[in-house]
């Protein structure tokens, strides 16, 4: 797995979150065992997401900068950027956010995601 490709699911997972179909992209993305961490502290596991998802407003606009890779083992990758979405007027969303995959006989899953909020600090770009 190299940035390309993972940068390539992360989009894709945004693009359903812009769609609205983000419950069933994740649903056949996420292992099994697989968690959401939220910037609230909330920990999800995959069933939860789902739902979570299904009921969720779909996002206008996501831009993904700075994206860095590291690499934890021979099968999986953590992907980490910052992250800024924006959806229906409110204040926009903005957090460091790492996503870790791993390879398995179906493919590319993923197992953890997580999100440390941030906002605009003076002097700070």
């Amino acid at each position: 797995m190299d940035v390309d490709e993972l940068l390539e699911w992360e989009r894709r997972g945004w693009e359903s979150l812009c769609r609205g179909t983000g419950a069933e992209f994740y649903g056949e993305l996420m292992t099994e065992d697989g968690v959401r961490v939220l910037a609230g502290g909330t920990i999800l596991n995959r069933d939860e997401v789902v739902r979570s998802l299904g009921n969720a407003p779909p996002w206008d606009t996501f831009r993904i900068e700075q994206p860095r890779l590291v690499r934890a083992g021979s099968d999986s990758s953590v992907l980490i950027y910052r992250g800024h979405a924006e959806r229906g007027g409110a204040e926009p969303f903005q957090a460091m956010m790492s996503s870790v995959y791993v390879k398995s006989d179906s493919g590319v899953r993923l197992t953890c995601y997580q999100q440390t909020p941030v906002g605009r600090m003076e002097g700070v770009p």
